[in-house]
């Protein structure tokens, strides 16, 4: 099982919360800004070059109201 941020489970969890954020109508700074993060904090980890732990991960979906189960199922379809 590959760790790469480039893996096929990865670029869809990427795209979930990159959905989720434009559902949101946030702006990446309007995340960062919540999340107290610099704005390249969120472009990272949505271009891929930098992966979120859990415990980043739902620091994120807290900020963007949704829930992390919601995100983690769109992984397995």
């Amino acid at each position: 099982m590959t760790r790469s941020v480039f893996s096929l489970k990865y670029e869809r969890l990427r795209n979930a919360l990159i959905r989720a954020r434009q559902a949101a109508e946030l702006t990446q700074i309007d995340v960062a800004r919540k999340l107290r993060r610099p704005q390249s904090f969120v472009s990272k980890y949505e271009r891929g070059e930098r992966r979120l732990d859990v415990v980043e991960f739902l620091e994120v979906t807290d900020v963007l109201k949704v829930a992390p189960c919601e995100i983690i199922e769109q992984l397995r379809r």
